[in-house]
């Protein structure tokens, strides 16, 4: 997944209500990208039949779990400071057992065992439902490792707790791995080949969680647009299907028209897409269907057709530009976001005013930048020399966020004097007196907090706005309650 949530944010404790008869204690952190927190939540699923319940207290543990990102090295030296803290208060309390989970486990794999000695088991994406033999493992005396990748797993059949819920919002994954190669990126060595969920248990679980009263829900996977099932999962054996399983598979344009008809009353978004893959009817579903919100995270990493093509992107500039004009042409008020990569090996200032000049032709809604970190084990770590000096990578990335900063208070300023539709999430963090909720485009909107409670949808017409959020008052309930 391309899309990475803030860890300084995230990386926090998620917590679950109690399992009644359980006695150990979890703690388990999340870090990365939302993918990681969706596999949390089977983790959780998965130990809370083993006896587990989660806690938010780390002294009080009895397994400590971090659930691991490998995309930037920054992430890498988060989780390494959270493992010593881990380790302190291990000092204090020697039943504790450490694990990592995720992709920097998938990474280092033993390393983490052998030379670190930091952890007592380590277990890869693909490995979750190997956790209690694991902890039996440890808890005999022996370290206990687990990365061996799937072409099969999808954790279809484990029904996910939702940790530190606000019972209105929530994942479902639809994919797992990832099979686009892209140079700079090590997902497809942290999580496997590219495999699609039965549909069925998909529908199963979002009606599910539309029983328990949530109200919106977002589609996962690496690459949802490469959603392809005709009951085996990898992309490589659909040609080999019969005509018969052709004829009756399911791709994402077709899970997506049948998730929103399920639930005509859910809002559907999903992550992440990637532009070589996204097609017309996805655009056409999508505009089909009102619960469908009216945003894509359509990450492009430059606007230069020479870094594109080092990046091993399959797509060009101009590619690029048509699929947002076919977004714009079908649905006009649909937010965009992107990823955009600063000072990839060899980029000229040329290719970075590419990249600038794109971002003025988008005009973006939201953007998730970094500079380049050159990661282990990916083409680009072992074939590129990273060249750029990182004085150039951080002016350049500076220029990027700024100009994103200017386009996305261009985009919420469209915004004022209009009337939308938000969903109530939260209350805000600014005042106890006002709600807090997103509207279709993915823009945080405050209003004052009247009569009206979470998960409610409301109608608001926006008075104010800032680059990131927008400010107004409650008109009227959305016709989406009725």
């Amino acid at each position: 997944m391309e899309k990475v949530i803030d860890e300084k944010v995230q990386g926090t404790a998620l917590v679950k209500e109690a399992k009644e008869g359980n006695s150990k204690r979890l703690f388990i952190e999340s870090y990365g990208c939302q993918m990681n927190f969706s596999d949390s939540e089977i983790v959780a699923s998965i130990l809370a039949n083993e006896g587990y319940n989660t806690t938010n207290q780390l002294e009080d543990a009895d397994l400590v779990l971090v659930n691991t990102c490998s995309i930037r090295e920054k992430a890498e030296q988060t989780v390494r400071k959270r493992l010593e803290k881990y380790n302190a208060v291990k000092q204090q309390n020697p039943k504790m057992k450490v694990g990592v989970l995720g992709c920097m486990a998938e990474r280092l794999k033993e390393k983490f065992l052998e030379e670190e000695k930091i952890v007592d088991l380590v277990v890869g994406p693909d490995a979750y439902k190997d956790l209690p033999n694991l902890i039996n493992e440890v808890e005999e005396g022996r370290n206990a490792v687990n990365v061996i990748l799937s072409k099969e797993e999808t954790y279809g059949d484990i029904s996910p707790v939702r940790l530190q819920s606000n019972g209105v919002s929530a994942f479902v994954s639809i994919t797992r791995g990832c099979d686009n190669m892209c140079t700079f990126c090590v997902v497809p060595f942290t999580r496997g080949r590219e495999r699609s969920r039965d549909p069925q248990s998909i529908l199963q679980e979002v009606n599910e969680l539309w029983e328990k009263g949530f109200k919106e829900i977002t589609l996962l996977g690496q690459n949802v647009d490469s959603y392809l099932w005709y009951g085996g999962g990898l992309k490589k054996d659909f040609a080999k299907a019969s005509k018969m399983a052709q004829a009756t598979a399911v791709n994402f344009a077709q899970l997506l028209d049948m998730v929103a008809e399920a639930q005509p009353k859910m809002r559907i978004r999903f992550s992440t897409s990637n532009p070589q893959d996204m097609t017309m009817d996805v655009i056409e579903t999508m505009a089909k269907h009102h619960n469908i919100c009216n945003y894509i995270h359509l990450p492009v990493q430059s606007g230069s057709d020479r870094i594109l093509k080092k990046m091993n992107r399959l797509h060009t500039r101009e590619e690029y530009f048509e699929m947002i004009d076919n977004i714009k042409k079908l649905i006009p008020d649909c937010g965009i976001s992107h990823d955009m990569i600063a000072g990839f090996p060899t980029e000229t200032e040329e290719d970075h005013q590419d990249t600038l000049s794109l971002m003025e032709y988008v005009k973006y809604d939201f953007g998730f930048m970094f500079a380049y970190s050159e990661r282990p084990g990916t083409m680009a770590g072992r074939k590129f020399e990273d060249d750029v000096p990182e004085k150039v990578k951080k002016r350049r990335l500076t220029e990027i966020i700024e100009l994103q900063q200017k386009h996305a208070l261009y985009r919420t300023q469209q915004q004022v004097g209009k009337t939308v539709e938000v969903l109530i999430e939260k209350s805000s963090k600014r005042s106890d007196a006002h709600w807090a909720g997103r509207n279709s485009q993915n823009t945080m909107v405050i209003f004052p907090k009247e009569n009206y409670k979470v998960g409610d949808y409301v109608m608001v017409k926006v008075e104010d706005c800032t680059s990131a959020t927008l400010f107004g008052e409650a008109v009227d309930y959305s016709p989406m309650n009725a």
